[in-house]
């Protein structure tokens, strides 16, 4: 029997711990996958069940590169994690997206090189998921709603493009994606949203601009150190931003993307693997006679 849905919270740069926890226990999760990026953070925050993961885990000592997406979608899936909030540094490549601004995108482009590693699926169990729509849009306008009723300098949809990293882009690379119409940039969310959407877990992202990348040749070019006082600012705004819609979240999870493998398997689950299906069961069990 599960436990109760939860919410979770995944904190990107500046945003290592939640406040406002009541009950709170730190968990250790062994998944199929290896470790997540550290132990989760569970509690209670208004009458809600949340479970807080830093994606580079305390300290910020996981490059982009080395993040273990699967653990750590894997690990709040088995703690009934049913939505999730994810909180992301990015770069802007728009004039009017600026430092300190929060975006709430809509849209993803892969421009990473670990796709294989973004996916439960393989083994013996074949899964193709719908990912037009990338992003809950019943979650997005929560936020956008808490957002703008905060008084905090909101944008309405947006492309995302994901790097590798974790190096910042190249001059011709950051004009190459303004010139291709995209509006943000950064290294980590796209994998999170693809797990996600298999897990069926409701994702959208709280997008937190700490710079102009490097197209702004009357900026200075994006550096570690060149952002640490918005990235501060911004975990301030994430904050509030969570501590406001956490209540607004649903109890039942009945969104679509609750049910997305229903139209996504293709391998019966009669001829699935033993241990492939016992790996993936936080994900699949409704799916596997009892």
């Amino acid at each position: 029997m599960e436990t109760e849905p939860a919410i979770g919270i995944i904190g990107g740069s500046g945003l290592y711990d939640m406040e406002g926890l009541s009950d709170v226990v730190e968990v250790t999760v062994d998944t199929p996958f290896g470790p997540p990026s550290d132990a989760i953070i569970t509690g209670v925050m208004q009458d809600r069940k949340v479970c807080f993961l830093p994606r580079h885990g305390k300290g910020h000592r996981i490059l982009p590169s080395e993040l273990n997406h699967r653990a750590n979608i894997w690990a709040l899936r088995s703690l009934n994690v049913r939505w999730i909030i994810a909180v992301t540094a990015v770069g802007s490549l728009k004039e009017e997206y600026r430092p300190r601004d929060i975006v709430l995108f809509d849209q993803f482009f892969d421009r990473t090189s670990q796709r294989a590693d973004h996916t439960f699926f393989g083994r013996g169990i074949v899964a193709h998921i719908g990912f037009s729509d990338p992003i809950s849009e019943s979650l997005r306008q929560l936020l956008l709603t808490s957002a703008k009723e905060l008084g905090k300098t909101v944008h309405d949809r947006g492309t995302y493009v994901n790097m590798d990293g974790p190096a910042f882009s190249t001059r011709a690379e950051s004009e190459t994606n303004r010139k291709l119409g995209f509006d943000l940039i950064g290294m980590t969310n796209l994998p999170e949203a693809k797990l996600a959407r298999e897990a069926e877990i409701s994702l959208a992202t709280l997008a937190m601009i700490t710079d102009y990348d490097c197209w702004k040749i009357e900026e200075d070019a994006v550096n570690a150190h060149a952002v640490i006082e918005h990235v501060q600012a911004n975990a301030a705004s994430a904050k509030a931003i969570l501590q406001d819609v956490i209540p607004k979240i649903p109890v039942t999870p009945d969104w679509p993307e609750h049910s997305a493998l229903d139209s996504a398997l293709v391998t019966a689950p009669e001829i699935w693997p033993e241990k492939t299906a016992h790996e993936l069961h936080p994900i699949l069990h409704r799916f596997l006679k009892s």
